[in-house]
């Protein structure tokens, strides 16, 4: 039986300061490959390139990755500033409407990091641009030396950094098989308010929403603000995710929905 296809949206990257490119990190698909068992597909997250339609045609699931750039605050009727950039505009307009459309039609979706971000404008959520200047906040940005260079052990940058606590009996805690998890923390943005069908499954111990899922979707819709793609060969709770996600695609290429 062939493996389901599993879309891994790009991020904008210009290489040697001078080739636009997209580029996917390696973490994202070797998860998908090895734990979700599906090939994973890269495609460019520029609407000029990527038709929404064609694609969920082509793929039985989609992945929304983390990336350096935000959303673009005007995308959910906030001022752009300084504490808000860099900016991937290409994205958000390529991202924003695929994750209608692939809840509209049942198409898994997952969302991490800047993709748990999309999932909730998508759906007219709202976010704050440094959640670490919010009082009683905790600093979610990812370890740095004291000279302020980013920590170059990857094991310390992606080490378990807090708390989340999950909604008993939900998506989440079902498919972990428990209501009290530690993540890692690489994000500098955070949900300050929730789209009208976003539901809330997972905050941090600071009050941060951690997990999201769109609520009466018709197929797999789930969000983390962590990057669940780590470790995920061992990882207790970031490896039954990405099988879920996976074993949701799966069913998708078989039946259609």
């Amino acid at each position: 039986m062939a493996r389901p296809v599993i879309g891994v949206i790009g991020n904008a990257r210009q290489l040697d300061d001078r080739f636009p490119a997209q580029v996917v990190g390696m973490n994202n698909l070797r998860s998908l490959a090895e734990v979700a068992g599906a090939l994973p597909l890269v495609f460019a997250a520029c609407p000029k390139v990527t038709d929404i339609g064609d694609l969920l045609d082509t793929v039985d699931g989609v992945l929304l990755t983390g990336g350096r750039a935000n959303i673009h605050p005007q995308r959910f009727g906030d001022e752009p500033g300084p504490a808000y950039e860099p900016y991937d505009e290409s994205r958000d307009a390529l991202a924003l409407p695929l994750v209608e459309a692939c809840v509209a039609r049942g198409v898994p979706i997952f969302g991490i990091c800047r993709g748990f971000q999309e999932i909730n404008v998508a759906f007219g959520g709202t976010l704050d641009p440094e959640i670490r200047e919010l009082p009683g906040r905790m600093n979610h940005r990812m370890p740095r030396l004291p000279n302020g260079e980013i920590h170059p052990d990857l094991e310390v940058v992606f080490a378990d950094r807090h708390e989340v606590r999950l909604t008993e009996g939900g998506a989440f805690a079902g498919i972990i098989g428990r209501d009290r998890i530690r993540v890692n923390s690489l994000h500098g943005q955070g949900v300050r308010s929730l789209g009208p069908r976003v539901v809330m499954e997972g905050i941090a111990e600071d009050g941060t929403i951690e997990a999201i899922r769109i609520g009466e979707a018709p197929g797999f819709a789930l969000g983390v603000q962590w990057h669940a793609e780590h470790d995920t060969a061992t990882n207790p709770v970031n490896r039954p995710l990405i099988a879920a996600f996976g074993r949701a695609a799966a069913e998708h290429a078989r039946t259609g929905a």
